[in-house]
């Protein structure tokens, strides 16, 4: 058991048996001759006291020295100390949060028993559906990027000033667009890079790689010469970003292959978000939105420009979207990436900052809902395919959706595409708004009666709605006839009761 584990057991005593005796903080403190900081320390587990005030707290709870140190817990709170020594547990990001362990061990100590069987359930649950430490510590990244509205003041206050720094003796600022041999160039002789575009592309083991770093005096990058220029000039703005933040711990490979830890995690996270502001200058991509939401009308026209003229990929894009509309024009947004391979659609990529009824179908080996625009594009786009279309960015498309057998509305836009280093998979991209009363006022084009309608659901799996009038279903509606089922089975039992008790 590790000593900080040992620290939190105490700790949870400490505090459990001080609010038995109905003892305040400073109360308790003042009758063991210590100070009120210094309890709060020893609760929280930061503190273990020296042997002598161990003896002074056992007096003062009307404990054995020996039950208050002993490691052991009692059988009702033996899944509380495998959830607290779980690696799970021992990585998750609390700071980043602004909690610590020893907040969670102050809302567990209130009601010990409740607490373990909770969350002995969670675990329970966490085994049943396969999730991964790196799915939980994704989920985590995910969570906290959701509370900052996905906006980072000093990742793009960075962004600005690395184009202050380097931009007039590289040749780009706020009236030029930073070039691939600009970043080239950066890389190369302030921070002594030596860049591969070949050895990746010629070892086919290799090939599902975007790029590898390898770190050193010099340090490598080596890059996936298949790749597209545009998503070239992306990692090599992402390094950029890594260097100029200082950040150490960091993925060796895109996509990473292996997840060690949170911190990992989110310096993935922000020299992305770096490369993605040096890539679309903030001041450049918000005149474009104003732009784009004074439109009267639907217009995808604006989007290809953007895409050309910041020579950046649908999900650059999109995702600098998710960074800049919720701050700047106050309009919560939802940003899903899916993959289809065949008949399988899987969910790669989300932020859900509007509260969107995300499909369960993920967890719940369900069928996505064929009607999200999301799945159309990639349902459209694969039968272009079929008939020979080779064009890997057909135009975007738009749609408002409302669930079934609710109000919500969502106006969503987005691109499908088909990806170089996977042949036979496409990718959708989509970015969403909640249809509010007043989205108009900065969105003009959602009031367009030309934007087709549609109706949605979760999954076909739970679609009361007939084969006629759905004609993507993709699975029959077994979990709602469940349901049903059990519905009737009750009304039936509940009539029987109340004949009898007549």
């Amino acid at each position: 058991m590790s000593p900080n584990l040992v620290n939190i057991i105490f700790g949870m005593k400490v505090r459990q048996a001080r609010t038995e005796n109905g003892l305040t903080l400073s109360e308790f403190a003042s009758q063991c001759d210590l100070s009120p900081s210094y309890v709060t320390e020893i609760e929280k587990g930061r503190k273990y006291p020296r042997a002598d005030k161990i003896m002074k707290i056992a007096e003062t709870l009307g404990k054995e020295y020996d039950d208050l140190v002993s490691i052991k817990l009692g059988p009702s709170l033996s899944y509380l100390e495998s959830t607290l020594s779980s690696t799970m547990l021992q990585k998750f990001p609390f700071g980043e949060f602004g909690l610590e362990t020893g907040d969670l061990v102050n809302l567990l100590t209130r009601e010990p028993e409740r607490a373990s069987a909770l969350l002995h359930a969670i675990l329970e649950m966490i085994r049943r559906y396969d999730v991964k430490e790196e799915d939980f510590l994704r989920a985590a990244l995910r969570s906290y990027q959701e509370i900052h509205e996905n906006y980072f003041q000093d990742l793009e206050d960075a962004a600005l000033a690395f184009t202050a720094d380097f931009g007039k003796a590289y040749n780009f600022g706020t009236e030029r667009l930073v070039t691939q041999e600009a970043l080239e160039q950066i890389l190369t002789e302030v921070y002594g890079y030596q860049l591969d575009y070949k050895t990746i592309e010629e070892d086919e083991r290799l090939s599902s790689f975007r790029s590898v770093f390898v770190p050193g005096r010099p340090p490598r990058l080596l890059v996936n010469g298949r790749l597209y220029p545009r998503q070239i000039k992306f990692l090599l703005a992402r390094e950029l970003g890594y260097q100029y933040l200082q950040l150490k711990e960091r993925s060796q490979t895109s996509t990473p292959d292996e997840v060690k830890s949170f911190r990992q995690l989110l310096n993935d996270f922000r020299g992305a978000y770096f490369g993605g502001a040096l890539m679309i200058p903030r001041a450049a991509i918000l005149a474009d939105l104003e732009a784009f939401f004074a439109l009267e009308t639907w217009n995808p026209q604006p989007l290809m420009d953007m895409l050309s003229g910041y020579d950046v990929t649908p999900e650059m894009l999109f995702y600098r979207f998710s960074e800049l509309i919720p701050q700047h024009f106050g309009i919560p947004v939802h940003f899903l990436r899916y993959h289809q391979v065949g008949n399988e659609y899987k969910l790669i990529k989300h932020l859900n900052m509007n509260q969107l009824n995300l499909p369960s179908g993920l967890g719940l080996h369900e069928h996505y809902c064929r009607r999200w625009l999301s799945l159309r594009l990639l349902r459209e786009m694969a039968e272009r395919q079929s008939v020979g279309s080779t064009d890997r960015f057909p135009p975007p498309d738009v749609h408002i959706s409302r669930f079934l057998n609710s109000e919500d509305r969502y106006v969503a836009f987005g691109f499908a595409r088909s990806l170089v280093l996977s042949p036979g998979v496409n990718s959708s991209v989509t970015v969403g708004f909640r249809l509010t009363p007043d989205l108009d006022r900065t969105v003009h084009f959602v009031t367009d009666p030309a934007i087709p309608h549609v109706i949605i659901n979760e999954t076909c799996e739970r679609c009361p709605l007939a084969p006629e009038e759905c004609l993507v279903r993709a699975a029959p509606p077994l979990t709602l006839d469940a349901e049903q089922e059990n519905a009737a089975r009750k009304s039936a039992l509940n009539r029987v009761v109340a004949q009898m008790r007549a």
